[in-house]
This record gives structure tokens, sequence and C-alpha cells, in this order.
């Protein structure tokens, strides 16, 4: 068999074994190395192949799509700088726990360390970001598919481990890379597998240990952080009337749309707004699921409560507990978990459930009210337009930095289903665009709020969404800079506070998005903003609108918004 017949069974070996595992979907980059893999792709039809030229784009798309379906999702690249770009969305998928395959094509280990070109150290290239990595053999003329089948099959299953997250092929081609056209094989049919996910049982002797915490809690309280995929609505939901507890649900935890007609029952969705500087009786108990909330106020109140039973949620060997207030982690699939957890009832005092949810709902009203009455320029209200305005089943996508925590105070609890997703694992703003545009790949509309700086920093995902006619909405903030950054120390520092922090880029995103030949608009009303949705939303072809506003007046509206829901809140905890 000859090196470049070889590179091929190794290849397709490796493809059929991400098929035979349930993967459907792979992102390819251009390069010269990674031939072999880009054609066992191109050639077969179980595993979609999307181009996407620049690889740290391209990992974010991928990183977007994985999250979007639920299975994991390849991305291949060339050798050299082409891996190293892949990084970000890696570091994303770890924290985010994605199923991200990275497969980096490499040179023959006789390349390394000579000064050849286009070729670095690769092996383990992303250290601890990825659950497993193996520096896979040259492939040579006593190849034998099997062993390269079984590593795509291993990837799979790696990611899946305890913790899912990114795995990591390294795959060393050797020269010649493929056959000559009139000798390359035909048409190839990976066999189509089912991806499983695995399900954890917690552990018996936990939770009776939880039950007795929860037997004698009074002001049992529940917190939903951000997951992947969306927490266990009804379970949750099941056990916060069983215990008569509050919940508190991030906009990311899956569970703020989708809620019964009832409004939500015990569901909490403005407490970052008046946690502020509102301050309520303690709980003496909190189960929490999910990751580490996005509100600061919630985040800060948690870690005071240093004497309060803290119990956290997670899968085997996972612990997102930055406060280090917990008691003890609960190890389960947070489903199991809570369907377990309903196997009593607590103490719980009648008034506390009651005045939680009506101080909440107080705050709501009261940001509602705010929301509506800003005219003009007030960035919070392009998440409240959103949520009255998206249809069931859309995807909605928040930018980190401030767009996030205006979906936190501004989207309250929606009855139609929204899949609500940011990029939080490691709090980027370098592929958000990219990620968004993921997203719409698996064929479901997409809006993504990003300000310019987001914006600017991932255009290139914007040739994606115009190669594949994405049904993505790119919804920019234009404010000429970082905005978050006026709500922080940094501000007080005005003779640099404007040049190394605001860092106005002073671009225009509606000729930007001309560039790509995407259709763009910058709209002066909210009535504009409507229409402008409306007509999206009747054909969604990739588009950018483009809301300019002023960051400074944007800290005194939000503080007043702020201040609104506190005195509404606190209104009812005084009664």
């Amino acid at each position: 068999m000859s090196i470049a017949r070889a590179n091929t069974v190794a290849a397709r070996g490796i493809v059929a074994g991400l098929a035979a595992s349930g993967v459907r979907h792979a992102v390819v980059t251009p390069g010269s190395r990674s031939t072999p893999l880009v054609f066992a792709f191109a050639d077969q039809q179980v595993v979609r192949p999307w181009l996407v030229i620049d690889e740290r784009s391209a990992g974010f798309f991928a990183l977007g799509l994985a999250r979007a379906t639920g299975t994991p999702v390849a991305i291949a690249c060339t050798s050299g700088t082409a891996a190293a770009n892949l990084f970000p969305a890696v570091a994303e998928a770890n924290l985010s726990r994605i199923l991200l395959i990275a497969l980096t094509a490499d040179r023959p280990p006789r390349l390394r360390d000579v000064g050849a070109p286009q070729t670095m150290d690769q092996v383990h290239l992303f250290g601890r970001h990825v659950r497993w990595s193996i520096d896979l053999p040259v492939p040579t003329s006593e190849c034998e598919v099997d062993a390269y089948q079984v590593a795509g099959m291993r990837a799979v299953q790696a990611a899946l481990a305890n913790i899912p997250g990114p795995v990591q092929l390294n795959i060393p081609f050797d020269e010649p890379l493929v056959e000559p056209p009139d000798e390359h094989p035909a048409e190839w049919a990976p066999s189509p597998g089912k991806f499983q996910p695995p399900e954890s049982e917690p552990c018996a002797e936990a939770i009776d240990e939880v039950l007795a915490l929860a037997a004698r809690a009074e002001r049992p309280l529940i917190v939903a952080g951000p997951e992947t995929g969306g927490l266990p609505a009804e379970p949750i939901a099941a056990l916060a009337v069983q215990w008569g507890a509050p919940v508190v649900a991030d906009p990311l935890s899956g569970l703020r749309a989708g809620v019964p007609p009832d409004g939500g029952g015990p569901l909490l969705d403005a407490v970052d707004a008046w946690l502020r500087d509102v301050r309520p009786a303690e709980p003496d108990f909190v189960l929490r699921f999910g990751s580490s909330p996005t509100s600061k106020a919630l985040n800060q109140f948690l870690a005071s409560l240093r004497g309060v039973p803290q119990v956290l949620v997670d899968l085997p060997g996972g612990y997102r507990e930055p406060n280090a207030v917990r008691t003890l982690v609960l190890q389960g699939s947070p489903a199991r978990v809570a369907r377990s957890l309903c196997a009593t009832s607590t103490a719980s005092d009648g008034r506390w459930l009651g005045r939680w949810v009506a101080a909440d709902r107080a705050a709501r009203a009261a940001l509602d009210e705010f929301c509506a009455g800003m005219e003009e320029g007030f960035e919070g209200r392009v998440f409240a337009e959103l949520g009255r305005h998206l249809p069931a089943g859309a995807t909605l996508v928040a930018g980190n930095s401030m767009p996030v925590r205006d979906l936190d105070n501004f989207l309250g609890i929606r009855v139609a289903p929204l899949d609500i997703v940011a990029n939080r694992g490691v709090n980027g703003i370098d592929g958000v665009m990219s990620s968004a545009a993921g997203a719409a790949a698996a064929g479901r509309p997409t809006v993504v709020v990003v300000g310019d700086v987001s914006f600017l920093h991932d255009l290139n995902a914007l040739w994606a969404a115009r190669e594949y006619k994405l049904p993505l909405l790119a919804v920019v903030i234009n404010n000429d800079g970082g905005g978050i950054f006026h709500y922080l120390p940094q501000v007080a520092h005005t003779a640099r506070f404007e040049r190394w922090f605001a860092t106005p880029p002073r671009i225009d995103c509606v000729r930007a998005a001309g560039l790509f030949d995407l259709a763009g608009t910058r709209i002066a009303t909210w009535s504009d903003f409507r229409e402008c949705l409306q007509r999206w939303l009747a054909a969604p072809t990739p588009s950018v609108i483009e809301i300019r506003t002023d960051r400074a007046a944007n800290v005194a509206m939000h503080r007043r918004a702020w201040r609104a829901a506190a005195e509404a809140a606190r209104e009812v905890f005084a009664s």
C-alpha cells in the first residue's frame, strides 16, 4: 500500500469512527497537510462537512453547531498556527462542556524540531483544556483502518466521559498526501451510528444526606445557573413546589422560556436588578444547579451566606463554585437528582416563597415599565423587544460584556420556547458571531446581540453566514467602544479611560455588512426595530441591524432601572 493510499485509509477510518459514534457535522478549513481528512469528509454523505475559511471562526462555528444540536462536531485543520487558532474555541468548549472533536493535521515526527516549514509542537497542544489528546501514528503501508476507526470512536467516548468536553486527535500525514485523481478511491459510505449521551445516577448516601438537610430547612432557595443544553425544567419546578422554594433562574439555565402559562410559579427572573440594593431574609438552605450565575449581585449574595448549607449538583468530577462556600457536591445528572430529592418536603415558612415571588414580580413590572418608557437609546430594551417578538423555537445568542447582563435584566419569563445561549465558559468576545453562525447552521432562526467591539472581533463569521445563507440576524449595539468598562473602577481614571479601556473602534456596522454583500440597516426608533425584525422573520437571511447608543447615557439609564426594581422589591419585603 502506498503512503498516499495509507493516508486515505487512515483518514476514512477516523471519519468512519466518528460517524459510527453519531457525529453528523464536521467543520473543515483549507490547508494542505489536512488534505486526506478533507477528502475523507468530502467523499461521503453521512457527516456533513462545512467549509469555514478562518480557523478561529471555524472553531467557534463548530462550537455553536455542537451546542445547538447537542451532538459532537468535528473541526479539521492543517498544521502549524492553524491548529493554534482553534485554542479559544477549545477553551470555551472545555468550560461550557461542549462536545468538540479537534482533528489537527500534522507533519510526521521526523520533520519536527528541525526547522521544517509550517511545523510546530502540536502534541497535547491544548493541554488540560481537553478531556483526551493523542498523537496518532503516521499512516504507513501496513496501515489498518480499524486502528484509526477506533481512534475516531474513542474520541467521542472520551468527549462524553464524566464531564463532557473537547478532545484532540493529532494526525501526522507524510507525503505524498493523496493519490492522483485517477487512482483516488471513489465515494464511500461510512456506517451511521446513534449518538447516546450517558446519564449518571446520584449516590444514594449523598441523596440521603441532602434530604436530611432539606427536611430541616424553613427558608430553602434553589439557584438554576447557566447550563449547556439547559437544565431539566419540569423536575426542578416540581422540586421547588414540593419544597416551597423560590427558583432563581439564570437566563442561560433553560428555565426562563417554555414555561407554563401561569407565569412560572416559583421562578424568579429579576433578581439581579433588585438584589443589588435589597437584602432579603437569608435562606437557611441553598440547592444549586448549573454553573456560576451570570449575576454578580447574586454571586455576591451566595458568597455572603457563609453559615448556610449550600449543595452543588454536578456531574461526577464536576466542581463549579468559585466562592468556596459549598457544603457538599451532589454528583449525578440534574434530572435524576431533582427527581430523587422530591422524596421529601421541607419545613418551609409559608410566607417565604410568596414574598420572594411577589418581590420579583414587582421588580419585573418596574423593569418592564422603565423599558417601555425609554423610546430611544436604551440598550436593555433590545432584549425586552426580542423577548416579546421572537417566535417559538428561535435561538437567541447574547454577547458577553453588557449584552448578557442586559439579557439577564430585561428578558423576562416566556411561555413560548426559546433557546437562549452565550459563551459563558471563558466569557470571551472573540467568537460570539461565529458561535451564532454555527447555531444558525442547525436550521433555526438565530438572533445574536453583540456590541460593536465583539462584532469587529469576529467579522469573518459573516462570510460563513453568506456562504450558507444562514438564518442569522446580528443586532449590533454600536456605542463606539466597550460600554461595560463604564461600570468598573477604571472609569474614574479619565485621562486613560477612553483610549485604553473604552477603545472606540469607530466602525460603520452597516458598511461592514456590505463587505459581505449582506443586508444592513441602521435603526432610529423601536418601531423601526420591530419592523426590521418582522421583515427578517418572514424571510430569515443573513442580515445586520445596527443600533447607535451612547455609553455614558446608558450607565445612567441602567442605574435608574435597577433603582426602580429595587424600590419595588423593597416595598414588598417591607410589607
